[in-house]
């Protein structure tokens, strides 16, 4: 079972497909993301048991020190963060819209994590830097009480690490919105 996530972010691609490979040789992680990320940079995510991730990211951050732009390693990961990131979360509910946009993936990924322990919400997406200059942002639904709640906790870990870009909340979003956000 997934308990925790680990990211490396990197300035080369090259260093970033050596850094991927050395992570999942080294331990028993899944592989959910190793990709380019704008602008230029290098994302990998692995997810597994707590200590395999610290062991992955671990070896990525020494093999690779050079070129790692951030780092992250997030235990007890609520277990919504995951089909988030992959974007394959239908909405239940078409309730208050929330979003927490962040200046960088590992923000937004723990924006989402402390958002979804914070209320009861439904994380739609959490979409991670492409075509957005590095950005990344987290969207969820939910009564408007739970996303408002929502949104203060996530946006308040941004915050804390400097990484807060921007917040909504929608009470009750046009149909049109909705078509364009999902």
């Amino acid at each position: 079972m997934k308990h925790a996530i680990g990211l490396l972010e990197l300035n080369s691609l090259a260093a970033g497909v050596l850094a991927a490979d050395t992570m999942v040789k080294t331990a028993a992680v899944d592989l959910l993301q190793a990709t380019i990320m704008c602008p230029g940079k290098y994302i990998i995510l692995v997810a597994g048991d707590v200590s395999a991730v610290q062991s992955a990211v671990a070896a990525g951050q020494a093999g690779f020190a050079a070129n790692i732009i951030s780092s992250l390693v997030l235990a007890n990961v609520h277990p919504d963060v995951f089909p988030a990131l992959r974007g394959a979360v239908a909405a239940t509910a078409m309730g208050a819209l929330g979003l927490i946009e962040a200046f960088s993936v590992a923000a937004a990924i723990q924006a989402a994590d402390a958002a979804a322990k914070a209320a009861v919400v439904q994380l739609l997406e959490i979409r991670l830097a492409r075509g957005m200059g590095g950005k990344a942002f987290v969207l969820f639904t939910g009564d408007v009480g739970a996303v408002t709640v929502a949104v203060a906790a996530g946006a308040s870990q941004a915050e804390a690490e400097g990484m807060l870009a921007g917040t909504a909340v929608i009470a009750n979003p046009d149909a049109r919105v909705w078509e364009q956000v999902l």
